[in-house]
C-alpha cells in the first residue's frame, strides 16, 4: 500500500489502524471517523466513562474490526491486541484525562498515564507492521506560568497537578523511547498536545460544555466554579484532524522529520472566559437556560490561563482551525438537541464530520 497523501482525509481505506481509549469521548469521534475514511479500526479500551456515552450512543461498537476491553496495565492482553491486528497506524488517546480526578487518585492517575504509555510503546517497538504511533497526550504538559505566554513545544514540561505531571511524564516517556528505540526509518513516533476540547457526545463530569447541557436539558441554572478563568476551545474535530495529518507525515516520504512533539491549539480569538462559553451555549440553547456563578468554598487548583502555539502545525503540516469558537459551540448544542430529539447520532456524528471536511458548518 502506498504512503498517505498528505491531505489528512485521503488514503486510510484498507489500513489497519489500533487506537487505545476508543471508548472515550475524544476515542470515539476519532474511530467513527476513520471508519467513515474505510480504516479497519482496531479498539482497545475499558468499558465507557459515563452513562450515557458517545460511543453507544453513536453505535462505534457495530464498526469496529476489534473491540478488546482491558486496561492499560493489562500487558499480556495489550500485547495480543497488537499482535491480532497488526496495525500500520497506532493512536494512542487511552488516559486518564480530568485534572480533578488527578487530585482524587493521583496514584492511579500516575500509572494509567505514564506507566501505561510505557506499555503501548513497547508493544509498539515489537510490532513489525507498525510504521506510525500518535500519541496524545494534552496541552497541560507545559510548565504554566498562567501568563500571556503561548507554549511552543520546545518549551519547559511541568505540571502542578498529578494528571498535568502526568502527561509531562508521558512525553519524556515518549522522547526516550523515540530515542533508544525508534530512531530508524519505521516505526516513527510523534506527541500531539490539545486541550478543552467540546463537541457533541461528551458526558464527563466537571467539564463545561457538558455541565451547561446536563443543567439545561434538567431545567436548571448551572453552576461555575471558575468563571473568570480565560482559556481557548476548540472542537473536538480540530485536534482529530491535526492527529490524521500527523499520521499521514509519519507515513510519507521524509517521515523522520515530524517524529517530534506537535501542538494543535485554536486560534486566539477562541480564547473566552468561562463564563463567556457558558453564557453562548445559553443562548443557543434557548428555553430559559441560565448560568449562575458557584459558591461552594475553595476548590483546587486549574490553571486559568494556557496558550498554545500552533505556528509549527500550521506551517510544516498543513494543519489550521476551520471552525470559529461560535461554530464550535453551535454544532455541539445542535448535536446534544438531536440526541435529546431521538435522532441517528452516528448519522448526525458523521454529518458533522462531514460538514468539517468540506470546512463548512450550519
Amino acid at each position: 500500500m502506498s504512503a498517505l497523501p498528505t491531505q489528512p482525509f485521503q488514503g486510510w481505506r484498507g489500513r489497519s489502524v489500533l487506537l487505545t481509549g476508543h471508548s472515550g469521548f475524544k476515542g470515539s469521534w476519532l474511530a467513527l471517523w476513520l471508519k467513515h475514511l474505510g480504516a479497519q479500526v482496531h479498539g482497545f479500551a475499558l468499558e465507557p466513562p459515563t452513562e450515557p456515552n458517545l460511543f453507544t450512543v453513536a453505535g462505534i461498537g457495530s464498526l469496529l474490526a476489534s473491540d478488546t476491553r482491558a486496561d492499560l496495565a493489562d500487558q499480556a492482553r495489550l500485547q495480543a491486541t497488537f499482535e491480532r491486528s497488526q496495525p500500520e497506524v497506532v493512536f494512542h488517546l487511552a488516559a486518564q484525562s480530568l485534572v480533578r480526578e488527578g487530585y482524587r487518585d493521583p496514584l492511579g492517575t500516575f500509572a494509567t498515564n505514564v506507566q501505561g504509555t510505557a506499555g503501548v510503546l513497547e508493544c509498539a517497538r515489537n510490532c513489525s507492521s507498525l510504521r506510525a504511533l500518535v500519541v496524545v497526550t494534552t496541552d497541560k504538559v507545559y510548565e504554566n506560568r498562567e501568563s500571556l505566554h503561548a507554549y511552543r513545544e520546545g518549551d519547559r514540561l511541568g505540571g502542578v497537578d498529578p494528571y498535568s505531571a502526568s502527561k509531562a511524564a508521558a512525553e519524556i516517556v515518549s522522547a526516550s523511547y523515540r530515542s533508544s528505540f525508534f530512531s530508524g526509518e519505521w516505526p516513527q513516533l510523534a506527541t500531539a498536545r490539545a486541550g478543552n476540547v467540546i463537541g457533541g457526545g461528551d458526558w464527563a463530569a466537571e467539564r463545561l460544555v457538558p455541565d451547561c447541557l446536563r443543567a439545561f436539558a434538567a431545567g436548571r441554572a448551572v453552576q461555575l466554579r471558575y468563571p473568570n478563568a480565560l482559556r481557548p476551545w476548540q472542537h473536538v474535530l480540530e485536534p482529530l484532524a491535526g492527529y490524521l495529518q500527523l499520521a499521514a507525515q509519519l507515513l510519507g516520504p521524509g517521515s523522520s522529520r515530524y517524529a517530534r512533539a506537535w501542538n494543535f491549539g485554536p486560534d486566539p480569538d477562541a480564547d473566552a472566559t468561562v463564563v463567556q462559553v457558558a453564557t453562548s451555549v445559553a443562548r443557543l440553547w434557548g428555553s430559559g437556560a441560565r448560568v449562575e456563578a458557584a459558591s461552594d468554598g475553595e476548590q483546587p487548583h486549574e490553571a486559568g490561563l494556557l496558550r498554545l502555539d500552533s505556528a509549527a502545525a500550521r506551517t510544516v503540516l498543513g494543519w489550521s482551525p476551520r471552525w470559529s469558537l461560535e461554530q464550535a459551540l453551535n454544532q455541539t448544542v445542535r448535536w446534544y438537541q438531536a440526541w435529546l430529539a431521538g435522532k441517528d447520532m452516528q448519522a448526525l456524528s458523521l454529518q458533522q464530520i462531514e460538514l468539517y471536511q468540506q470546512g463548512a458548518a450550519q
